[in-house]
Formats: C-alpha cells, structure tokens, sequence
C-alpha cells in the first residue's frame, strides 16, 4: 500500500502532540474568522464607502460560501487525501485572508470573502476526523475536548480581538492575522501529519450535491437578510424559502432512490450521529444566540464600551475551557451522557439567572452567569461530539464530521435570526404596553414638580420618557429572548434517551475496524 493510501492511524508521543497543535491553528483560525470581522463592519463600511445593506455581505458571502462548500469535505478528502485537502485549504484561506486585507472595493472584499469560506470550510471537519483518528478510541472524549476548545474559542474571544484590532491598528489587520497563523499550520501540517487512506471508487453525485448547496444556500441567504427584509413581507425571503424547501426535498427524494447518493446513507442510519447533529444544532442555536445577544445589550442599555465588554464575556470562555479540560480528563470514567445533562442543565440554569437580569445589573452579575453558561457548553460539546461519532467506522468520519460542522453552523444561524426578529418584535409590543401608561393623569408623573426632566408638557421631557420607555422596553425583550433559550436547551433532554453511551462492548464490525487499523499503522 502506498503511503498515499495508509491511515492517519493512532498517533504517540510528540508527533501526536505536534499533530493535535497544527491541526488546532488551522481550527482556530476559521472560527476566529466567522465572528472576528463582526465588530469591524462600521469602519469597514467607511473605509470602502458601502450602505449598511452593501456591507453585511461581507459576513454574507463567508457564511453562504462556507455552508455550501463544508458538505463536500468527505468526497474531496475521500478522493485527494486528507492531509492534502487540509495543506490546500490552509494555503488557500491564508491567501484570500491577505486578499481580503488589501481589498480597495466592496465587490473585491465580497468576492475574497467568498474565497476565504470555501477554503475555510473543510478546516473545522479535517481537524476533528483527523484528531478521532490520530487518538485511540479510549481517548476521543479528550480529544475532543481540545477540539472543542479551539472551535469555541472564536465565537467567545473574535469579537475582542477584532474590536482591539481595529481600534489599535485598522480593520485590514483582522484578516492580517490569519497569515502568521497560516503559515504555522501549514509547517506543522506538512511536517508531522500522515496522509489519510483515499476512497476512489466512491463516484461524486453532483445532483445531490447541486440539490443540498441550493437549500443550504438559500436557507443562509434568508436566514441571514430575514430581518432586515422583514422577513416574509419580503419578495426576496419569499422566494428563497421557496428554492429553500424545493431544494431540501428534491435532495431527500434522490438521495432515498440514487445508487450513490451524495450523503453516504450509512450516517443517516446511525442512531448515535443522527441524535448527534440534532443535538448539536441546538447547542449551536444557544450558543451563538446569546454571544449575539450580549455585546448589544452591555453596550446599548448598560453603557459599557467595546474593551469592557469584551472583558466580561471572557469569563464564559474560561468556563467552557476549565469545563472542556475536566471532561477530557474524566470521560472515559463517567457516561458520557450524564455529562451532557449536566451541561445542559447548568446552560438552563445560566439562562434562568440572566431572566433577573434588569439596568441595574453589574459586572460581577454577568461575570458569573456568562461563566456558569460557558462551564455548562463546556460539559456539552466535547462529549457529544464524541458520542455523535462513537459508533461510525472510521472511514466514514470525515464525511460525517462535515455533517457536523453543518448542522451546528445552521443551528446558529437559525438561532441568531429567531433571537434577533423575537427581540425587535417584543421591543415594539413592550413598548406599546409602556406608552399606554403614560399620560398626563398618570399620577406618578402628576407629582413631578415642573422643572423636572420628564415634564410631559416640554418636547425634552417627552423625549427623556420614551427614550426611558424604549430602555425598559429592550431590557423586557432580552428577558424573553432568555427565557426562550433556557426552554430551547432543555427542549434537548429527551434527545439523550435516544444516545447510546460509550461505555459498551464493542460490536464485531467495530473490533474488526480497530484490527485493521492496528494492521495499517
């Protein structure tokens, strides 16, 4: 067998640990990415003369790009090899990174942000197959903690870090960054991982795939411009849902009567993987939903500046990494699914405090329940990636970790999108409820004496009462926004009794896998 075709197999000793780091770099660096460029949006919006509507098609084109492009991750590995897809990958983000950088037009930039999510989007997938893969089976729970550490780390610590950027530099250096990072991923890469096995005879269903990049596409499309539109009031969303749901069925219906459909139908009868990215989808719904959720509300109601609240969500990334690295070192001593509950309660738990969040609320009352949420997530992902995969055959894991990767970015989209259209709704029926107790025989403003800032009878007093009115009004809206989120988490429990826990014996077909994989390495 050629060394193409040999197996990452189980790596030791220092090349594991250089292995786990090149692939770690390569994984941070996308994630960062998706939330890095957020806050730079105003400044960029300036610097190349665009509307806010033409602006949020840089966020746009990554998103759709990367969600079309992360399904094809399987048979593209499958057909070049692992390690290569991964070395081309890591060249081709670092590039459109640095194009992305020196772009002097809004179409440049959109077309460079393209680049940067269709070469971005097998990172995440190649490094938690590659990390399954490179570990023993005894071991995934741990590895997939440090996974799970470093896809975290871009939703919890981009947004600062291209707030600080931007203010101490330009907002060109959010994508400047990426290149030194690049450029050590691909050393470490190149120098200490083993190529994968190639599966050429798998022929590539371009239909289904044609089929799946339309629903997927035109779902992020309305998923992502559905408030700014107004939703369904909009010709635009309406047609979009439309390609969405024609497109989604069409893929179902080929992929139940094709002889090699595009999404291997093994995965699909794999009780484990299926309650897996259900889980995870609803994990990523919470998560991204309340890191969305925040900066907007410490720095529109609470006053504080960009630095501030950066530095008080940093705690939740804390807590999720504290929590990751307990959970690595004692899952293969507890059911994994006792972890997972547990992460999901303390979750709902986190959202059930931030329902007593009010104006008043001070640094330390988000401090501790920004990390109680981020122990909980902890608690959560790295056992359920390693369940979710648990029971696949190898050879099928980098497809299966591209369904994954899928299924949680679609998760957080449609969570950012519920959570945002439920805030600006519940902002204009608080408000209205508000107003109907103001006036001018309303006995608490009757004994206001007359110089008073919120004199009715001034066009200033009037102003500082529905600017007051609309303060109270928003704070409501993130109370239910919460609380929609804690029923969400827990709307994940039952989902558990569908898992099967990794403290089993293994199946025949399973014993026989790990002897040839022992035979290969």
């Amino acid at each position: 067998m050629s060394a193409a075709e040999g197996s990452v197999g189980h790596s030791s000793g220092g090349n594991l640990a250089m292995v786990t780091i090149s692939v770690m770099l390569a994984t941070v660096m996308q994630v960062i990415d998706t939330t890095i460029a957020n806050v730079a949006l105003p400044h960029m919006q300036g610097g190349l003369s665009a509307t806010q509507d033409q602006i949020a098609w840089v966020l746009t084109s990554y998103i759709v790009a990367a969600a079309i492009a992360t399904p094809l991750t399987g048979w593209v590995a499958g057909r070049w090899g692992r390690k290569r897809l991964f070395l081309i990958s890591v060249v081709g983000f670092t590039v459109a990174s640095i194009l992305c950088g020196a772009a002097q037009s809004l179409a440049e930039i959109v077309v460079f942000r393209l680049l940067q999510g269709i070469f971005g989007a097998a990172l995440v997938p190649l490094s938690q197959a590659t990390l399954l893969d490179a570990y023993p089976r005894e071991k995934h729970g741990y590895a997939m903690a440090l996974w799970g550490v470093g896809v975290m780390v871009g939703p919890i610590f981009g947004p600062t870090l291209g707030g600080w950027l931007t203010e101490s530099y330009s907002w060109r250096w959010v994508f400047y960054i990426n290149v030194p990072v690049g450029i050590l991923a691909f050393l470490g890469i190149a120098t200490f991982m083993a190529e994968h096995r190639l599966e050429k005879s798998r022929p590539f269903d371009f239909f289904g795939f044609a089929m799946l990049s339309l629903a997927v596409g035109a779902c992020q499309m309305l998923l992502d411009r559905g408030e700014l539109k107004d939703w369904f009031s909009s010709t635009e969303i309406l047609v979009e849902t439309a390609i969405a749901g024609l497109g989604l069925y069409t893929f179902i219906a080929h992929s139940l009567t094709a002889e090699h459909p595009f999404v291997d139908p093994r995965l699909l009868r794999d009780r484990n993987f299926v309650s897996g990215i259900l889980c995870i989808a609803v994990v990523g719904v919470v998560l991204f939903a309340t890191l969305a959720l925040l900066p907007a509300l410490m720095q529109d109601l609470l006053n504080y500046p960009v630095f501030t609240t950066g530095v008080i969500l940093a705690p939740r990334g804390i807590g999720t990494m504290v929590a990751m690295i307990v959970v690595g070192r004692i899952m293969s001593r507890v059911d994994a699914r006792l972890l997972i509950l547990l992460g999901l309660l303390l979750t709902a738990l986190s959202l059930y405090q931030m329902m007593g969040i009010s104006l008043e609320a001070d640094e330390w009352f988000l401090i501790r329940t920004g990390a109680l949420q981020g122990l909980g997530i902890g608690f959560v992902f790295p056992p359920l990636s390693a369940l979710a995969f648990t029971t696949l055959p190898s050879q099928l894991r980098t497809e299966a970790a591209g369904i994954f990767s899928l299924m949680r970015n679609i998760g957080a989209s449609i969570g950012i999108s519920v959570v945002e259209t439920l805030l600006v709704r519940t902002i204009q029926i608080n408000h209205q409820e508000l107003v109907e107790h103001l006036n001018p025989f309303a006995q608490a403003l009757r004994m206001l004496p007359a110089d008073s800032i919120w004199n009715m009878r001034t066009a200033a007093g009037l102003a500082m009462l529905d600017n007051e009115v609309n303060r109270q009004a928003s704070m409501m809206a993130y109370v239910a926004d919460f609380k929609f989120m804690m029923l969400v988490t827990l709307s994940v429990v039952p989902l558990l009794l569908l898992l099967r826990s990794s403290h089993r014996t293994p199946s025949t077909e399973e014993r026989l896998e790990t002897a040839v994989e022992a035979a290969l390495d």
